[in-house]
Order: structure tokens, then C-alpha cells, then sequence
């Protein structure tokens, strides 16, 4: 055997060594070896409710479904929690200019959204009257959660922990896996 087959069946060893000690590592061998594995136990931490969102501060987003509505994010509102939620309020603005405004969560890892509040006309928040998770899916009445979900606040299911990095995204209409160039496909 040439020196050459024999570096390649050592390293073939190797590897099924390497292999077969990560097969046989577990939990239960953990737990054997007197190491407890400890699964947290995932707890949303109290939210407040940001200042009423002013309208020069607003980024019009680029989500990627067409819409009649145009879509705004509060920059001032924006917060990644220590719990892995995304808090922002969101305000959509139909064709004859009324608004809907929302303070919203985004729990990344489960790929939930929950309304904490709703905006009133007097510039005032009203708190949600069933503020619970509920699943959200691109087949949906309101497609563009999806979008700002899956491309601007939660890619790959964790929040993008940088605000400053998802700000500028939402200005520049460049969100994670973007299929389009702002003005193409977005509204």
C-alpha cells in the first residue's frame, strides 16, 4: 500500500472514530456521567407599549406581495427582547389613506406573531383584546407578516439581533432572501 492509501485509510479511521464517539454521545450517557442537561423553559418577558408612532419617522417596507396597501414600519418601536421577540409597530395605510396600527410581537423559533395593541384615532393605544400567538403562514389573509418575518425580523427562524442591521434592510428594501429588487414585486 502506497503512502498515499495509507493516509486516506487512516483518515477514513479517523473519521469513523470521530463518528461513532458522537453517535454514542447523548443525553441519557450525559445524564449517566452525572451531567444534567437542562432545557430552559421559554418565558416572554413583560412588554410595554412604545410611544404612538409618528408619521415622518415611518419606513414604507418592501415586502414582497403585491398589495393595494403600503406597509410601514416605526423605527423608535423596534426592540429585539431578551426573549427572542421582535416588538414593532406596524401601520398599514389602504389606497384612500386610512390606517390600521399595530404594536405587534414576532416570536422567531415558533413562527408566531401576537397583536399586544392597537392604535385609535386619537393617537392612543388600545390594548389587544386577545393578545394570543397564532401561527403565521404565507397563505394568509395578510401575506406581508411573511414577508417582514421571514426576511426582515426572524431569517431562519432567529432574530436578527442586530436592530441597526434590520433597520437599515427595511430602508434599503433588503430583506434576507429577497427574491426582488424594491419597486419589482413589492408594493
Amino acid at each position: 500500500m502506497g503512502s498515499g492509501a495509507t493516509t486516506a485509510v487512516r483518515a477514513g479511521c479517523l473519521a469513523l472514530a470521530l463518528w461513532s464517539a458522537h453517535a454514542a454521545w447523548s443525553p441519557a450517557l450525559a445524564q449517566e456521567l452525572g451531567q444534567e442537561f437542562e432545557q430552559q423553559e421559554w418565558k416572554e418577558q413583560a412588554t410595554h407599549l412604545p410611544a404612538f408612532p409618528v408619521p415622518q419617522d415611518l419606513i414604507r417596507t418592501h415586502v414582497g406581495v403585491p398589495n393595494s396597501f403600503e406597509f410601514f414600519v416605526d423605527p423608535k418601536s423596534l426592540d429585539v427582547g431578551t426573549d427572542g421577540i421582535v416588538r414593532v409597530t406596524i401601520v398599514a395605510r389602504s389606497p384612500a389613506g386610512a390606517e390600521n396600527v399595530t404594536f405587534e410581537g414576532f416570536h422567531c423559533s415558533a413562527r408566531e406573531r401576537k397583536i399586544y395593541a392597537v392604535g385609535r384615532s386619537d393617537k392612543t393605544w388600545a390594548q389587544a383584546r386577545n393578545p394570543n400567538w397564532s401561527k403565521i403562514t404565507g397563505n394568509q389573509r395578510n401575506p406581508y407578516l411573511a414577508d417582514l418575518n421571514d426576511h426582515y425580523f426572524c431569517p431562519e427562524f432567529a432574530p436578527t439581533r442586530d436592530k441597526n442591521q434590520m433597520l437599515v434592510n427595511l430602508r434599503e428594501g433588503k430583506g434576507e432572501g429577497m427574491q426582488y429588487a424594491p419597486g419589482q414585486g413589492g408594493p
